[in-house]
């Protein structure tokens, strides 16, 4: 396959099981660059055998730590990927038929759609999981990344291409790792929010749990996914009260937000 002029750009910490994976996925970029924010296991040397420029980058958070990974590339497009997704056998083929044109192109982005590996099965209904479309490739000049720490989302105007092939993503590899993730996640989101002064309205914390369930068991379809869509409609609905309890206990006890900071760094779990 020929080489196109388009960078690969992967944020990672500690990704040694699936980075080589995703790399291997895009035979056809030019380039490959990982932004490392202090991996202290096999991260780095993989990525470099699998042909990728690796520079270290204390860890900002996701949206700014995208936007210095987009500031490093050497080529204006970038297909922006998180270390456990890889391009699917379709999708690579897909690509190479269409990627000349929308290189050449004055378009802004392309989504790609997402679909997950949950308990080591694709999904096959709950909605987010099913299709999900995101921006992940984008001409830099036109598209960046928000400043959130986390669910960062890449902004540009106009009109968005769209590849059809799936795009794989293994969500976790243990529920102790989602569990593990959305502490870490809660926690960043809470500081977004204090950064951001959001109020408390504690008032809605009754209901956040029980609309949040049945908003992914029901609405999203997760239901029909069986037990694992019971365990998925039950962590987002978990999440989304920790989330606001977490952050009454930042506004009633401000030293907690130094002292869980040092907690997660304890853990890894602060980047």
């Amino acid at each position: 396959m020929a080489l196109l002029p388009l960078t690969l750009a992967i944020i990672a910490h500690n990704e040694a099981a699936g980075i080589d994976r995703c790399l291997d996925s895009v035979p056809f970029a030019a380039e490959k660059l990982v932004i490392d924010s202090g991996s202290d296991d096999d991260t780095i040397a993989i990525a470099k055998a699998h042909g990728a420029r690796v520079i270290h980058q204390d860890w900002l958070g996701f949206g700014p730590q995208r936007n210095v990974a987009s500031a490093h590339c050497t080529y204006d497009w970038i297909l922006t990927l998180d270390a456990d997704e890889w391009l699917s056998l379709a999708l690579i083929s897909e690509m190479e038929r269409r990627l000349p044109a929308l290189l050449s192109s004055a378009s802004a982005a392309a989504l790609l759609r997402r679909r997950t590996l949950y308990m080591g099965r694709h999904l096959r209904w709950y909605r987010p999981s099913v299709g999900e479309k995101l921006a992940r490739l984008y001409h830099r000049d036109r598209a960046c990344w928000c400043d959130a720490r986390v669910h960062e989302s890449l902004r540009y105007s106009g009109k968005a291409e769209l590849f059809k092939a799936p795009l794989e993503h293994a969500n976790n590899p243990t529920l102790v790792h989602k569990q593990l993730k959305v502490l870490r996640y809660a926690e960043l989101k809470c500081r977004d929010w204090l950064d951001k002064k959001r109020p408390l309205r504690m008032w809605q914390t009754p209901f956040v749990y029980p609309l949040t369930f049945f908003k992914d068991y029901l609405l999203r379809l997760a239901f029909l996914d069986g037990w694992r869509g019971f365990l998925i409609a039950r962590t987002a609905a978990s999440y989304a009260l920790y989330k606001r309890m977490r952050y009454y206990e930042m506004h009633a006890c401000p030293n907690s937000v130094s002292m869980a900071a040092e907690a997660l760094n304890q853990h890894h779990l602060d980047r």
